[in-house]
């Protein structure tokens, strides 16, 4: 029987707990590095700030800076009855983060539109896993599912992942949305459904 999103949820999330210091230290610096090559000077690329056992760090986002890039960070917000709204989005700029709701940390005001999510290239997006389809087995809060279908359909949709987080298949919902790519410390960006090309114009 397959295991449900619950079961998978606290299955990946008990064994990133389990990785030591020196561990989540190396793959996040393997991880900024396949980044800088993602990125390309002037393009607009969605990023976020990890919390938690999330893989990823703030200087990936600083190294997509480096490269060019204008990196958007998302801002979650519910609304008066508690639902989950489409992310809006703030710009990056080094030392301007603010402490936010949900234990995360988000650029200050002014903010854009959830629609602002349309000018990226390129989507990094958290997960805990993805399948070799493209399904994302997120934290089951909803921002994301309400968000990427705003995405321009050519954008890479990148899953940031552990090597043993791509699966062979995970539970679906119609409306998710496919990720185009995985980026992994070890095996780097990953493609995992026919896409546009994943960024840079070279596959991996």
């Amino acid at each position: 029987m397959q295991a449900t999103k619950s079961q998978l949820r606290s299955r990946i999330l008990a064994a990133r707990r389990r990785l030591d210091a020196a561990e989540r230290e190396r793959e996040a610096r393997d991880l900024a590095r396949h980044a800088a090559a993602l990125a390309r000077p002037g393009e607009t690329v969605c990023g976020y700030v990890p919390v938690g056992s999330e893989p990823g760090s703030l200087a990936l986002i600083d190294v997509l800076v480096d490269r060019g890039a204008v990196v958007l960070l998302p801002v979650a917000r519910r609304d008066a009855g508690d639902v989950p709204q489409p992310l809006e989005w703030g710009r990056y700029r080094r030392g301007e983060l603010v402490e936010a709701p949900f234990g995360l940390k988000e650029p200050p005001p002014p903010w854009l539109t959830g629609a602002a999510v349309r000018e990226a290239t390129l989507i990094l997006v958290p997960a805990l896993a993805v399948d070799r389809r493209g399904a994302r087995l997120g934290r089951g809060a909803g921002f994301y599912d309400r968000t990427l279908g705003l995405a321009d359909p050519t954008a890479a949709l990148v899953a940031v992942v552990r090597d043993d987080e791509i699966l062979e298949r995970l539970p679906a919902e119609p409306h998710d949305v496919p990720m185009t790519h995985a980026l992994t410390p070890r095996r780097g960006l990953v493609e995992l459904r026919e896409s546009p090309g994943p960024p840079g114009g070279s596959s991996t």
